[in-house]
């Protein structure tokens, strides 16, 4: 299940990207995050921003673009590829980077065209998780024990460190009448080991995602991030065996010859009002099917999947306010020295 660490983490991952500097490390958010809402040894009582609360969970909820959750059309030779992963996805997958992400869009917008045309990462996506991954420490943040403790005292248990999750990372921005606009999202259904998985794709969503333009600096204020964390695929004993709010569903289909698929997260039927049968059309059509709706039946090899996963979201304002009490737990601690 995603966590407001999680998202504080993906806003970390892309501040330091801009600002230059080291993102902390998911054990180190996780630690802070349960320090920052009153849960430290010590017994200290600190509060949660009351914006999360009110703001959970909804940086996807409300979206009315009914094309979230969408995949390109895949065809046969582009599920072949993706049949050697260890998750295959019959959604199209974007071509290798240096960095080997098997990223797929949430939103991605329909096409009528095949392998050659599907939604390919620039190398800027590779570049940029190096910088945000690989950038040395500044000063302040490895000469501190509030960000060194994970190194000195609190190392992983073996279950944090073999963690691994199909994930999707959902960038909004909002305006100041609280309307919400996408502005990125990209997911796998490949398991990511959560901490690569989040940094990687936190900055391929805000970079990468070909519908939009990369995010700048000057957006950040106005940002809601979304994390998705999936589980529990099963294969459909036909493809409206799937509870509405509960599953998302993967479909995959054959159609003029080529292998077709698409994907819906578990919010997005109930956030449009659709039936279950509304939303296997919806994901047909998007996917590159022309048919007659009331012709979908018959459609050769209509399979499903269905998943459950369960998100969490919070808006810049949020992570800004438990950054700036980091902060000054950093510069407390070093007047104690």
């Amino acid at each position: 299940m995603a966590t407001l660490a999680h998202c504080f983490f993906c806003f970390d991952v892309l501040a330091a990207r801009f600002e230059k500097r080291k993102h902390l490390s998911l054990l180190q958010v996780e630690h802070l995050c349960k320090r920052y809402q009153g849960k430290d040894e010590s017994g200290n009582s600190t509060t949660l921003d009351p914006e999360h609360d009110s703001n959970q969970g909804d940086e996807d909820d409300s979206m009315s673009d009914p094309d979230q959750g969408l995949e390109e059309p895949s065809t046969e030779d582009e599920e072949e590829h993706q049949a050697s992963a260890a998750e295959p996805v019959e959604e199209s997958v974007a071509q290798p980077s240096p960095l080997r992400l098997p990223t797929i869009s949430r939103l991605q917008a329909p096409s009528p065209s095949s392998a050659s045309t599907s939604s390919t990462p620039s190398t800027f996506s590779a570049s940029s998780s190096r910088l945000a991954l690989d950038e040395p420490a500044s000063k302040t943040s490895s000469s501190t024990s509030i960000f060194s403790f994970g190194r000195r005292s609190q190392q992983p248990s073996p279950v944090l460190r073999e963690e691994h999750c199909p994930l999707f990372v959902t960038w909004n921005t909002i305006s100041a009448r609280g309307n919400k606009s996408l502005r990125g999202c990209i997911g796998t259904f490949e398991p990511q080991e959560l901490s690569a998985g989040l940094a990687n794709y936190a900055l391929t969503a805000a970079f990468d995602d070909t519908r939009f333009s990369p995010i700048e600096p000057a957006e950040l204020p106005t940002l809601a991030v979304h994390i998705t964390l999936l589980n529990t695929f099963t294969p459909c004993a036909h493809v409206l065996d799937w509870e509405l709010g509960t599953h998302g569903l993967r479909i995959s289909f054959t159609y003029h010859g080529r292998r077709m698929g698409a994907t819906y997260l578990p919010d997005v039927a109930v956030e449009q009002g659709w039936t279950k049968e509304e939303t296997v059309v919806s994901l047909m059509r998007k996917a590159g099917w022309t048919g007659r709706s009331k012709e979908w039946r018959n459609v050769p090899d209509l399979k499903a999947v269905r998943y459950e996963g369960k998100g969490e979201g919070c808006r810049w304002s949020t992570w800004r306010d438990w950054r700036a009490w980091v902060d000054q737990q950093t510069r407390d601690e070093n007047e104690k020295k």
